[in-house]
């Protein structure tokens, strides 16, 4: 007897459709699984075998053996037992194949039958073929905001089975939440006292996209300023949304219950993180890093001088191209990570390098910190500034400052005029499209011609201030041409950091 049941896998952040076919015939009790399954997909005759009896149902005394389709195709971890049981209940006729004509399953099963929830079953049910599909009850949201109408949540093989015979109703179309929540609120802006040039650069960086690097000695705020970036963001539109959710149901990270992660990422990894945790792979399954858990978002690296500088170095790639490609013997995937890079770091080891006099590390100690950050890194950061530290007086008695709400709506406003134009935001500006919607005035020139010709920017530099330039003219008047100020104000955004850090500009 002969069962076919179709499923899926995932590969990166991408579904593969898998067709699990299940035979039985005559011999000996056996159980073999062929298809390339890694080891937690072999471990599934146990998992599946106790699954079946724990629901009342026989395990068949034959040979039984299981075929997951492609064959060439890898597949990796557990989500293949709930086809897999259906296929043997199918091919040992509990089960008649009209009954389960039609439907997709996917999900791990428990010893006791309970049906579990799989990483990635966002990519995994939009690649799946079939009329039906059954998924477990926790994620469930998930695979409903790419299948609407088809998706069905199961608790229990039992019960299952049981409807699935005819004995009771199978469960209701998992509907959609048409739900916009983005979850708690995030820390307000209006608590950052008497930081008036950091406040601007962060909301430069959060109107236009831009790459923000603080330098400053411990307590000043610079922590503090980055974590309410990710306020000030508006809300993923459906793409992006859609994305993120896939991204983040592989990693395993949280969802929201309505399926789709509507806020900006914001991620905040330690500085002792490695490579493949920040930039994604593994020795087994390719999981996605940081940099892609922070897709269309905010990835945070606080202590940037403490980050190992091969892990530095290898952002470089992903801040150029915006994704990431991880190769392996035997595969090689593509993760999105287009993302907004805030770093924060202090001037020296011992941290009072700005601070006159107070400094007690040796020039040694002081060069190979700053040799952890090279030029062509510190060069992709469009914005780069001096966090002072606060005058305590203002920290007791100042008053209120501009709260998230009012700069976010700010911020909203730039980031719709750069959709009117056509691009996602002004930090990703072509050169020919700086020409169309950021053009210089004479005063912008004769600024920046200034700049380039004391050598204080590069080229890449040159294209970053001028679409700073057009993030802050946006945020003042929206003028199309590019004046002397704005250019100005771009470049003191940008200033050298050979006297903090030691690096050139």
């Amino acid at each position: 007897m002969l069962a076919s049941i179709p499923s899926g896998v995932v590969e990166g952040i991408d579904g593969i459709a898998v067709t699990v076919e299940v035979h039985q015939s005559a011999g000996l009790p056996s159980y073999f699984l062929s298809g390339l399954p890694d080891a937690a997909c072999r471990e599934s005759r146990d998992r599946v075998r106790a699954a079946i009896q724990s629901s009342g149902l026989k395990w068949p005394p034959a040979r039984l053996t299981i075929n997951l389709a492609p064959s060439a195709v890898r597949k990796q971890g557990a989500g293949l037992d709930l086809a897999i049981a259906l296929g043997i209940l199918v091919a040992s006729k509990q089960l008649e194949p009209a009954e389960v004509a039609g439907y997709g399953a996917v999900g791990e099963l428990g010893l006791d039958g309970s049906v579990r929830q799989v990483p990635g079953l966002v990519s995994i049910a939009a690649a799946i073929v079939c009329d039906q599909l059954l998924v477990p009850a926790v994620g469930a949201q998930e695979a409903a905001t790419v299948r609407p109408g088809c998706v069905r949540a199961v608790d229990h093989l039992r019960d299952l089975v049981s409807a699935l015979q005819g004995n009771n109703h199978l469960p209701g179309v998992v509907k959609v939440n048409p739900s916009m929540d983005v979850g708690p609120p995030v820390p307000d802006l209006a608590d950052v006292r008497d930081q008036p040039v950091a406040r601007l650069a962060l909301e430069v960086a959060a109107a236009g996209g831009h790459h923000l690097l603080m330098v400053g000695p411990p307590g000043a705020g610079k922590t503090m300023l980055a974590k309410r970036m990710a306020g000030l963001l508006p809300p993923l539109d459906d793409l992006d949304a859609l994305m993120v959710t896939r991204v983040h149901s592989v990693a395993g990270l949280a969802v929201p219950e309505d399926g789709l992660v509507r806020r900006a990422p914001f991620r905040a990894p330690h500085h002792g993180a490695s490579a493949v945790a920040m930039i994604g792979g593994g020795s087994g399954a390719i999981r996605p890093g940081e940099v892609s858990a922070s897709h269309a978002g905010v990835l945070f690296l606080d202590e940037l001088g403490e980050f190992p500088v091969a892990v530095l170095e290898a952002l470089r790639q992903p801040l150029e191209e915006g994704l990431v490609r991880v190769s392996r013997a035997q595969s090689s995937v593509t993760l999105p990570a287009r993302f907004q890079l805030v770093g924060a770091m202090n001037p020296c080891p011992c941290g009072q390098g700005g601070v006159d006099g107070q400094c007690r590390c040796s020039p040694a100690a002081r060069a190979r910190y700053a040799r952890r950050l090279s030029a062509p890194l510190l060069d992709r950061f469009d914005l780069r500034i001096d966090v002072r530290a606060p005058d305590p007086l203002l920290l007791l008695d100042g008053g209120l400052e501009e709260s998230t709400e009012a700069v976010a709506r700010r911020v909203a406003r730039v980031r719709r005029l750069a959709q009117e134009r056509g691009i996602r935001s002004n930090a990703t500006m072509s050169e020919d499209e700086l020409d169309e919607f950021a053009p210089l005035s004479a005063s912008a020139r004769e600024v920046l011609e200034r700049s380039l010709t004391r050598r204080s920017l590069t080229g890449r530099g040159l294209k970053r201030v001028r679409c700073v330039a057009r993030t802050i003219a946006d945020l003042e008047d929206e003028r199309l041409k590019i004046d002397g100020p704005a250019i100005a104000q771009a470049i003191a955004l940008r200033a050298p950091l050979h006297s903090v850090v030691g690096v050139g500009s």
